[in-house]
């Protein structure tokens, strides 16, 4: 078991992220703790109030939401659901979070099984809980004792196993007039071809050019582009194309373009279910950072084995992302994995980042119930807003809070009208130098 600790601004988001899996199909809530009502029974603002509440005891804790993952080996699938709370409850006992409200989250979108758990760092009497080295400590001593209690494959084993995977296939870039470009050449395009699943020409060349390699079918009036052709060539450290190039015919593998594109249509299928691998590494990086540029996603992301591969144009402007993943050798270009993934959606969201952040932690959009000032009906269905699906979360109006919120949310009306029977009969102004008696 791998547990992964890291902690937030905004537990509005941190739960929108897990409840937007569940509206996708990719996961379901399946426990709590110190919650007065089953989970069956809560709906969205219940499940965020009971945070909200517990964090405004001590607003001075700015990074107070805590996501916990707890990742078991690819070969424990088959553990129940009434297993895996019991491994949830027992570990947030075992880091001194037992007292603290939290949700447990089943994912069913990766190769290996693995719940989240959202909690948060202020205690019910208003205190913080120090997380300094809690990783280190408390969190490895409680992981250890975990697999052996309940039978799970150690992390150390997991890691070594990940280790193997995570690293790029290991070949030398080509350097040019290092060595002979017909064989260097080679050498890469014997581990890549063969290994990576790629779907076009420019997701081959987002793994090749890593490695100082370029396949080019040439520009549309070349005689190479017309015969359907396909060379290869050495590229400088600034992707520059140097040297002669290849004909693919040449080498012994045959990597033409008609041999690529049979490729294409078996890679389509086979690199399917490692879409949301690389989707789940995007969103849990903008999900833990408060600001961030588009390098600095970068660097997050490569920690999962993914690069991102950026394609401007002569002006220097971003137009496309490819990603590259070096554990599953999967490529794919930024719109197939859907448009919030798009170079456009991609600077778009590292720039609102910001703007997001301060909207989802104002008190005004948090304290939706149970305040002494009643909310603003817009601002409840700005908080109910699914900021990354832009969904409405779906409330059960039958419920008491769903009244409430029913008739919070309604249209609002003129509170200055009065009927005529209601008004009372305005009062004679006194004439100067009147008296009662008169």
């Amino acid at each position: 078991m791998v547990a992964i600790i890291k902690t937030g601004h905004s537990i509005h988001r941190i739960l929108n992220y897990n409840e937007n899996k569940v509206q996708q199909g990719v996961a379901e809530c399946i426990g709590a703790g110190n919650y007065p009502v089953d989970i069956e029974k809560m709906v969205f603002t219940m499940k965020l109030n009971r945070f909200v509440k517990q964090a405004e005891l001590n607003e001075n804790v700015k990074r107070n939401s805590v996501h916990i993952s707890l990742n078991f080996d690819g070969t424990e699938k088959g553990i129940s659901k009434e297993k895996l709370m019991e491994i949830a409850d027992t570990y947030m006992d075992k880091i001194g979070f037992t007292e603290q409200p939290y949700l447990v989250y089943q994912h069913h979108d990766a190769g290996h099984p693995h719940i989240h758990i959202i909690s948060l760092k202020v205690r019910n009497d208003g205190s913080r809980i120090d997380m300094q080295n809690i990783g280190r400590n408390q969190s490895e001593k409680a992981r250890k004792e975990i697999e052996t209690a309940y039978g799970l494959v150690p992390a150390e084993k997991h890691k070594r196993e990940k280790e193997l995977v995570t690293k790029p296939i290991v070949i030398s870039k080509v350097e040019y007039g290092r060595t002979d470009t017909k064989r260097a050449i080679a050498n890469v395009l014997d581990k890549v071809i063969q290994n990576y699943k790629y779907t076009s020409l420019p997701e081959l060349n987002a793994v090749l050019q890593q490695y100082n390699v370029a396949a080019d079918s040439g520009s549309e009036n070349s005689r190479i582009f017309q015969n359907r052709g396909l060379v290869y060539r050495i590229l400088d450290d600034g992707g520059n194309k140097i040297g002669v190039s290849i004909k693919a015919s040449d080498f012994f593998i045959k990597p033409t373009l008609k041999c690529l594109e049979e490729r294409f249509m078996e890679n389509e299928k086979a690199r399917t279910p490692h879409k949301s691998r690389v989707k789940n590494a995007v969103d849990l990086a903008f999900l833990d950072n408060k600001k961030m540029s588009i390098q600095e996603l970068a660097k997050i992301v490569a920690l999962s084995g993914i690069i991102m591969v950026f394609r401007q144009n002569t002006e220097g402007l971003l137009y496309g992302i490819t990603y590259v993943d070096h554990q599953t050798q999967c490529v794919f270009n930024g719109s197939a994995l859907g448009k919030l993934y798009s170079a456009k959606a991609i600077q778009e969201r590292c720039s609102l980042i910001e703007v997001m952040q301060q909207k989802t932690t104002t008190p005004k959009t948090e304290k939706l119930l149970g305040s002494a000032s009643q909310p603003n009906p817009k601002e409840v269905s700005h908080s109910l807003l699914n900021s990354d699906s832009q969904k409405n979360i779906v409330v059960d109006f039958s419920t008491e809070i769903g009244k409430i919120l029913n008739i919070l949310t309604q249209s609002e009306h003129d509170s200055s009208y009065l009927p005529n029977q209601l008004k009372g009969k305005r009062k004679k102004k006194k004439r100067k130098g009147q008296s009662d008696n008169q």
